[in-house]
């Protein structure tokens, strides 16, 4: 009985994955070679390479191929439900490994290691996200989510689901976090907006907020850096006492 023939893409796999496992990280290597291994986590024998190649192409970056839609992956000649396994498995997995590692950490002392996860979380999306940090009494972090997307307007971000959402998580602090696609992180005036709402909001039931991040495109605008968190709790304190 013959043997089946190799794939054309076979020994390419192969050199891919020694040369990985040469060195355990991804140095020296394509884009599109990250995506065509992660290809061939559900693709036993069939050949990866231009599917790589054709994602890349269509998405642009790696984090776009990460970030893009199952069906929108799918259009892709060459990936199908199986050999999605990898881009996706691989994706959420980074996620929360970033996640595990802020859980008890203190974010007011180690912002660059925040900063780091928000950016690989949220750089990349189409859609403005909203993102939450939960943090108990020694503000150490107690998971974070996003709880609105879309474009960021007064109607859109409710005071109230993040009250919710603190309370539920027995929140004694929290830190704020959105996405501009467009890679500019300074603050439009519904942004300055919607974080006074919210910091008024949870000075009424004696929440902290520590910070609103606006992630860019490799860089950030922060709220509490600038100055605007303090004068903003001193003006709901003017409010209050006035």
């Amino acid at each position: 009985m013959d043997k089946p023939k190799p794939h054309k893409g076979e020994g390419h796999r192969e050199r891919l994955r020694d040369k990985f496992l040469e060195t355990m990280d991804l140095n020296g290597f394509h884009d599109y070679e990250v995506v065509e291994l992660l290809l061939t986590l559900g693709t036993p024998r069939k050949d990866c390479k231009d599917a790589a190649k054709d994602a890349l192409k269509k998405f642009k970056t790696l984090q776009g191929v990460f970030e893009a839609s199952p069906n929108s992956l799918r259009e892709i000649k060459g990936i199908g439900p199986r050999n999605l396994l990898g881009i996706k498995l691989i994706k959420a997995v980074a996620d929360r490994y970033l996640v595990k590692k802020l859980i008890q950490k203190d974010p007011i002392n180690n912002s660059k290691e925040l900063f780091d996860h928000l950016y690989h979380s949220m750089r990349d999306k189409t859609r403005e996200c909203f993102k939450v940090v939960f943090l108990n009494a020694k503000n150490k972090v107690i998971t974070s989510e996003v709880l609105f997307e879309g474009t960021l307007t007064a109607s859109s971000v409710y005071p109230r689901e993040v009250i919710t959402a603190a309370l539920n998580h027995h929140s004694a602090a929290l830190i704020f976090a959105h996405n501009h696609p467009s890679g500019d992180p300074n603050p439009s005036p519904e942004d300055v907006s919607i974080t006074r709402q919210l910091v008024f909001a949870c000075k009424v039931i004696g929440i902290t907020v520590h910070e609103h991040l606006v992630i860019g495109d490799n860089r950030y605008f922060s709220f509490a850096d600038q100055g605007y968190i303090a004068q903003m709790n001193q003006e709901y304190d003017a409010q209050k006492n006035g």
